[in-house]
Parts: structure tokens; C-alpha cells; sequence
């Protein structure tokens, strides 16, 4: 079953989830920076296009880094 806020089938089609890879290619610095810009990009559109789903992956996003920073 697809999961379109943790595992969206159009970034999991591959032998890796495209989240991994650009963590792989950034420095843990960039990683964050990006996690952040799309959480916020998530939460500009939010009511114009998925509403509550928006909101879900902004805090996806944001979980994401905030793991970062922990490690």
C-alpha cells in the first residue's frame, strides 16, 4: 500500500529512496538546509493544494532533520 507522506511510490521505485540519496550527496549541513527549505515549501502551499497531507510532510521533513541534528 502506498504511503504518499513517508514513502511516496514516485520516490521509492528504485533500489534506493531518492530522500537517501540526496542525503548521501550532501554534506549533513546541506541535508538539514534542504529538509528545512521543503518543510517550508510544504507549509507556504498548504490549503492551495494537499491541505492536511502538506502539513504531514512538512513535519516529515522537519522530523527528518531534527534527527539529523541529534546524531
Amino acid at each position: 500500500m502506498s504511503d504518499p507522506v513517508n514513502h511516496p511510490e514516485h520516490y521509492t521505485a528504485g533500489s534506493i529512496e531518492c530522500i537517501d540519496a540526496i542525503e548521501a550527496a550532501l554534506t549533513p549541513e546541506q541535508f538539514i538546509g534542504y529538509c528545512r527549505g521543503n518543510a517550508l515549501k510544504y507549509l507556504w502551499r498548504t490549503g492551495l493544494k494537499g491541505g492536511a497531507e502538506d502539513l504531514q510532510k512538512a513535519r516529515w521533513y522537519l522530523n527528518r532533520a531534527i534527527h539529523n541534528l541529534s546524531i
